[in-house]
């Protein structure tokens, strides 16, 4: 028997068995089996998406200890202050420890259960742009912020178990369904461009471009030595001679390209391990762990392979006294809130629709009400652990891309980031130029999304437009949705106004034609299905209708749909009706 002929059997064992029924692997006799899902494949998916977002162990740490966590920095004229206090920089150093297993942790937890439960390929991990805010305007540089570090993950634990109960509430849902299409659609392509310019930046990929002075941005990719630390900018003369850059390109992009094009099976997570390998050894122009003290300090921890740090100064460091600083940590709850609810949504509904679980009629994706709730706990967890808020990753696109349909995809990825709590010193050593390209090429795969935006109508292109272009240039996937959606309704509620008043004489002369149609009473209404069980008398209201082949958008057998007026009246009147057909009927 041939290897090929084994993976073949082994699939099929798998998708005959519990597991693959659980997960609705192809051929497992899942009414709601997923056509090209099988065992290996997202096996091969999930390690993808780990090697992919493996970075945001150490980014994360990074930035995130930069606070100074629990650690007090000395007042100034003591000590030279915090910047040379050895006390404080070793306590600050041990706190990075602290945020790496931390990191690791919540990852695995959120992301394995998102999987388990929601049955999505999408990983959950501490967020880029959340962490910074976090670390750099609520915190501050060295606790120099709104307000202390204790109080700041306490503002995310809360706003965990609001995000908790508007997801019981089907709000969250609601949101994800009732934005337009036009915006959704350009949602994906927008999160592949943030993706892009996360790949090309320093932080987490090539280092190609980089702030300017007399342009936003600009051509970078000059090495370490000539990087000039008082601007943070690169000289004219060096730029694009970082040789790490073009290992990065070469072997992690247009290599992992050609294996993609002859459909050669982990091809980006080849690409990511060769980029690794070549950067590891210490005397090369390449090497992740250069002859300095950062570098020293970096290999040391690499040569550790296998260890575990117990979280010490950030476990459970929660403050709930606010006095003398309510007003501002009311400020950090609403935004972390606003931030967050639009990025994690946005984002699952990117990638859902890039997986194939959307459902194109309620607009709705395959687990939604889990995924949230997952995505919730998560963030309350997280902040136990002294991280700032989870959410999900647009870096799953990399196991997608690579043919991940199911939350096995995601569960491979839990247990990755698990074992990467015990073997932290070689997955935090995987440098950023060895997975930029991969989140080049997954940008790149995303973009097909705006082959379906209605560019014909300008009341659904413009809007889509600004979504696209705002979250890349502003480093936010929440500002560009905000963008979005604020622009629709002025445009289009404009157009409506004047259409009002004029008694139908002044519109758009293509509006009736070629405007996309939208309307906030989605397919399913407002109310989650689990609370329209529960008025229709049903015991195990949290368990879909599989009889009716419930989609948990509640979706009868006959395609009907219940509406709002429906579900309105039977909540007024949920006792009286329970009583006349009997508990546990509906």
């Amino acid at each position: 028997m041939g290897f090929s002929e084994w993976i073949g059997r082994t699939n099929s064992a798998v998708a005959r068995s519990p597991v693959g029924r659980w997960f609705r692997l192809e051929n497992s006799g899942h009414p709601r089996e997923r056509k090209g899902a099988f065992f290996f494949t997202e096996i091969r998916a999930g390690l993808a998406t780990f090697f992919a977002m493996a970075y945001i162990i150490s980014v994360n740490s990074n930035i995130t200890s930069d606070t100074g966590g629990t650690c007090v920095c000395p007042p100034e004229g003591m000590f030279d202050n915090c910047n040379t206090n050895t006390e404080y920089l070793l306590c600050k150093q041990e706190v990075n420890r602290d945020i790496v297993t931390a990191t690791a942790a919540i990852a695995a937890i959120a992301t394995f259960f998102l999987g388990l439960l929601a049955n999505l390929p999408v990983a959950l991990a501490p967020g880029m742009g959340l962490n910074a805010y976090f670390a750099y305007t609520v915190v501050g540089h060295h606790g120099s912020g709104l307000i202390p570090y204790g109080l700041a993950v306490t503002a995310v634990f809360v706003e965990g178990w609001i995000f908790l109960g508007l997801t019981l509430l089907g709000i969250r849902q609601w949101l994800a369904r009732a934005i337009p299409a036009s915006i959704k659609l350009a949602t994906g392509a927008g999160i592949g461009l943030y993706l892009t310019l996360i790949g090309l930046s320093y932080s987490a990929g090539l280092g190609v471009i980089q702030g300017a002075q007399d342009t936003p941005i600009q051509l970078a990719g000059c090495s370490q030595d000539q990087f000039d630390e008082t601007t943070k900018l690169c000289p004219s003369y060096g730029k694009m001679r970082n040789p790490t850059m073009w290992i990065g390109i070469f072997c992690g992009g247009f290599f992992t390209v050609f294996l993609m094009m002859y459909r050669v099976k982990g091809a980006v997570i080849a690409g990511i391990l060769l980029v690794s390998i070549i950067s590891w050894p210490r005397t090369t122009p390449v090497t992740f762990f250069p002859y300095t003290e950062t570098g020293d300090s970096s290999f040391d921890f690499f040569k550790k392979v296998v260890t575990f740090h117990p979280i010490k100064h950030t476990l459970v460091a929660q403050e709930w006294d606010i006095a003398g600083h309510g007003g501002q940590f009311g400020l950090a709850l609403i935004t972390f809130l606003y931030v967050d609810i639009l990025d994690a949504t946005g984002t699952l509904y990117s990638m859902a629709k890039f997986a194939g679980t959307m459902d194109e009629r309620t607009q709705d994706f395959e687990g939604s009400a889990m995924a949230y709730m997952v995505d919730a706990i998560s963030i309350s967890i997280g902040s136990l652990f002294g991280s700032p808020p989870v959410t999900a990753f647009v870096e799953s696109g990399a196991g997608i891309s690579e043919g991940g349909k199911t939350g096995l995809t995601s569960c491979v990825t839990g247990l990755c980031f698990f074992i990467a709590v015990f073997f932290a010193p070689i997955f935090a050593s995987i440098p950023p130029w060895a997975t930029g390209s991969t989140l080049v090429i997954v940008g790149a795969m995303m973009m097909h999304a705006t082959l379906e935006i209605n560019w014909r109508y300008l009341g659904d292109a413009i809007p889509a437009f600004l979504t696209i272009a705002m979250m890349p240039f502003t480093y936010s996937i929440a500002d560009g949705l905000i963008a979005g959606i604020l622009s629709y309704i002025l445009i289009n509620g404009g157009v409506w106004f004047l259409s009002l008043v004029s008694g139908g004489r002044i519109v758009p002369p293509n509006r009736a034609d070629e405007h996309d149609a939208w309307t906030w009473k989605i397919p399913g209404g407002f109310f989650p299905p689990w609370l329209v069980r529960a008025v229709h008398g049903k015991k195990d209201f949290w368990r879909p209708d599989e009889e009716t082949n419930d989609l948990d958008f509640g979706v009868t057998a006959q395609g009907s749909i219940s509406s709002q007026d429906r579900v309105a009246e039977k909540l007024a009147t949920s006792q009286e009706r329970v009583a006349e057909k009997g508990e546990g009927q509906h």
